[in-house]
């Protein structure tokens, strides 16, 4: 269970960082938990979406929010940002290779210019709100046991690294929030620690201050989950996974809402502090509550039909909107904002419309989609040609311009 955690991190980060052209000690709850509805004692209940063509109203969309980068160089989408206002990306032009952010339209900010333009990559990143502050994380080799370093960076001048490891766990998905940043990391014996560090030292001057360890375990990297930042860990025996959270606002532990708590053996898990949507194997109802030992729920169990489960607040327990299908298989890298809910397969990148429960595929083939605080990000080759000749195509758009997929009329 150890390695199988850490190991869909691994995964997760390789799809989304490395190659998306084709990417101390337990503490007991002392937060006020979250008012939770009681958890579902049966099977999840089954309302699946349907398959829609993408429409010409998304293409023209996308195409007309396509990024293109400064003549001669090849970009690769890391992170979108709220609403399309900023997309950070890596830029190479075969001599140099850098990290740099897009602010709404304007020419690439460089953030930093690796040392070694063949061995460093972006893994992932993050923005404040006010788009000042850009934490970012790059793996220091072509593995994803290699070396990494995160780094945060002032767009009025200044940048210090945060952080270095050597030791294997999950790779770092910085999240900025209120003034700090927020990240994961191994610490040894399978184990990995969620940190902290304020974006900016305390006085003009001041040496930094060390990270702040927050929670200690067999864990994911963090996301943000509107005021929670919630992580996938496993339990003490290594026979099953849940979910965990702290509030970013006490930075102590807290509870989920309705009835995240008693999940177990999910994965892929994304929110966006409303919605949650997760990846469930079949015939594993996914709770506590439905008589299976943690051993019989174990993850990946042989023969069994990934789904997507989501739950939304007010819902009385979580639904599974996709299953049996080609969208279906090998789902992974599971994104939210709002109405809309991305996800990547070995073949391809696709959305799901909470608005008409219709899903589109959304990339030609390969590629991948990130739909995230108001914006959709979609990145895939634009042709057939691989390597560093390969046309690369970043498009972002404000996913309040997309109207609602259409449901096919076959749909029940």
């Amino acid at each position: 269970m150890v390695s199988a955690l850490l190991g869909s991190s691994l995964l997760v980060l390789a799809g989304l960082g490395c190659s998306p052209a084709d990417r101390t000690g337990r503490t007991e709850p002392t937060a006020a938990p979250v008012p939770s509805a009681s958890a579902p004692s049966g099977p999840t209940p089954v309302r699946a979406a349907c398959e829609a063509p993408l429409p010409e109203s998304w293409r023209s969309a996308l195409a007309a929010g396509e990024f293109h980068a400064p003549s001669g160089q090849r970009a690769v989408l890391t992170e979108v940002g709220p609403r399309a206002r900023w997309t950070v990306v890596q830029l190479s032009d075969g001599r140099s290779r850098r990290a740099a952010v897009v602010e709404d339209a304007e020419a690439p900010r460089t953030l930093l210019t690796f040392t070694d333009p063949v061995e460093h990559q972006l893994l992932a990143a993050d923005v404040s709100a006010d788009g000042r502050w850009t934490a970012f994380a790059v793996l220091e080799g072509r593995t994803l046991d290699s070396p990494w370093s995160l780094y945060v960076q002032d767009a009025e001048g200044g940048m210090r690294r945060l952080a270095r490891s050597t030791l294997p766990g999950p790779l770092p998905q910085p999240v900025v929030r209120d003034g700090s940043v927020f990240w994961a990391q191994g610490t040894g014996r399978g184990r990995a620690t969620i940190f902290t560090s304020p974006v900016r030292p305390p006085g003009s001057g001041d040496a930094a201050p060390a990270p702040r360890a927050l929670h200690s375990g067999v864990i994911e990297a963090p996301f943000a989950a509107g005021g929670l930042l919630a992580w996938r860990e496993a339990s003490a025996d290594g026979r099953s996974t849940k979910l965990s959270a702290l509030s970013f606002a006490t930075l102590r532990p807290a509870g989920l809402p309705g009835p995240l708590a008693a999940l177990r053996n999910l994965r892929s898990p994304a929110s966006d502090g409303t919605t949650w949507a997760w990846v469930e194997e079949g015939g594993n109802a996914g709770n506590a509550g439905d008589g299976a030992g943690a051993g019989d729920a174990g993850e990946g169990r042989e023969g069994a039909d990934p789904r997507l489960v989501v739950w939304r607040q007010g819902q009385p327990a979580p639904v599974a909107r996709l299953s049996g299908a080609p969208a279906a298989e090998g789902l992974d890298q599971l994104r939210i904002s709002g109405e809309l809910i991305t996800w990547r397969t070995p073949e391809a990148a696709y959305a799901l419309d909470l608005r008409s429960s219709a899903y589109t595929r959304i990339t030609p083939q390969y590629g991948y989609a990130q739909a995230r605080a108001g914006a959709l990000a979609v990145a895939y080759q634009g042709d057939r040609a691989k390597g560093p000749d390969a046309r690369s195509v970043i498009q972002v758009v404000r996913a309040d311009r997309l109207p609602r997929l259409p449901k096919p009329r076959d749909c029940g």
